[in-house]
């Protein structure tokens, strides 16, 4: 990341943090240095990837979304996660601007001087990778089941625009793009996660279904877009949960709250449980952390006991072929081998195709 950015977003950041209360002076002493804690607290980058640079000073982290993010759509994701019916569920935006009697704020601030948009929003402790036991697996099945449930129609009183589609499958095809264009096609591995997507259908390769064209109300979703299975009934997703889109707020030890909502949108809230289902298959997830989440989802969202597999074995599928091509392309880039989390993918991605080929 170039320095200038984080410098950016720090400045972005400095400027919404709230003004510590001025103490008094100490009374000077010959003996004594500077007060401890006087130091400005210095930015932290959060993350630095092709989708999004997080930058952390004190209370407040700024984020420079994606140079391609559509900034209505944008805007109209970050109204949705300040609406109150979402305030359980999703972390709320800080404000770029106040709100004045004539004027209502609005979480996305002015364009940085490369064009990207940024946003700003309260730090949150976010999940520990080194203590997997202690993975909030039942939390995050239960606030998916909840973003699930609330009627899109609830939230456009709030909202300057449609809800966009769920870019979850919009994603994955990205994923494969940048496989092809990195990884030789007769590559072993390229060729088992090729074989497994071609056999998805048309919407989780974000392509248009054939011959199921849907008509989605107006008011509320945009036009047909491939965000869904034909027969699948359209729901808010988050479009690209996994456990790093948890935190806690307030820090450290608050609720847990889903956070990124770059592809938050209208689709088949069965693309929000794939990640999970794909790891599982795959058997990256033990089976006691799958059934942790998928039963607190199903108690949530009352299908307990019911079979998941047939709405989500699709998606789980196109999960598990976006999350090889990505390990693909980085191993491959990288000149390494496949760990063996990654390797289990594209041996997922193999049975996949295998099963795929079948008469």
């Amino acid at each position: 990341m170039h320095p200038t950015l984080a410098g950016q977003l720090a400045v972005l950041a400095r400027a919404a943090a709230p003004s510590p209360p001025r103490r008094p002076a100490p009374h000077p002493h010959p003996h004594r240095g500077r007060a401890r804690g006087s130091t400005a607290a210095e930015p932290a980058v959060l993350a630095d990837r092709p989708d999004g640079t997080v930058v952390r000073l004190g209370d407040v982290v700024a984020k420079a979304h994606a140079s391609d993010s559509d900034p209505a759509a944008l805007t109209v994701r970050l109204q949705a996660a300040a609406h109150p019916r979402l305030a359980s569920v999703l972390l709320a935006p800080l404000p770029a601007t106040p709100a004045t009697p004539y004027r209502s704020a609005t979480p996305l601030s002015s364009p940085l001087p490369d064009g990207r948009a940024a946003s700003l929003w309260p730090y949150g402790s976010p999940v520990d990778p080194e203590d997997p036991s202690a993975a909030p697996w039942e939390e995050a099945g239960a606030l998916l089941a909840r973003l699930h449930a609330v009627p899109p129609l609830a939230l456009s009183a709030g909202l300057t625009g449609p809800l966009p589609p769920m870019r979850g499958p919009v994603k994955a095809a990205r994923a494969l793009a940048r496989m092809r264009a990195t990884v030789p096609p007769d590559h072993p591995a390229a060729r088992a996660v090729a074989g497994a997507w071609a056999g998805l259908p048309a919407w989780c390769r974000a392509q248009e279904p054939e011959g199921a064209p849907r008509i989605p109300d107006p008011r509320h979703a945009a036009p047909s877009d491939g965000s869904a299975a034909p027969d699948a009934p359209l729901a808010l997703c988050h479009g690209d949960f996994h456990l790093g889109q948890l935190v806690r707020h307030p820090a450290p030890d608050g609720p847990w709250k889903l956070i990124d909502v770059d592809d938050v949108g209208l689709g088949d809230p069965a693309w929000d449980l794939a990640r999970p289902a794909a790891w599982y298959a795959a058997g990256v997830l033990p089976p006691a952390e799958w059934d942790r989440f998928l039963g607190a989802y199903q108690s949530a969202n009352g299908t307990a006991g019911r079979d998941p597999w047939p709405r989500l074995d699709a998606p789980a599928r196109a999960l598990t072929a976006q999350i090889a091509a990505l390990a693909l392309t980085k191993a491959y880039a990288a000149r390494r081998p496949l760990d063996g989390d990654e390797e289990a993918c594209v041996d997922a991605c193999a049975r996949i195709a295998a099963v795929a080929e079948l008469p």
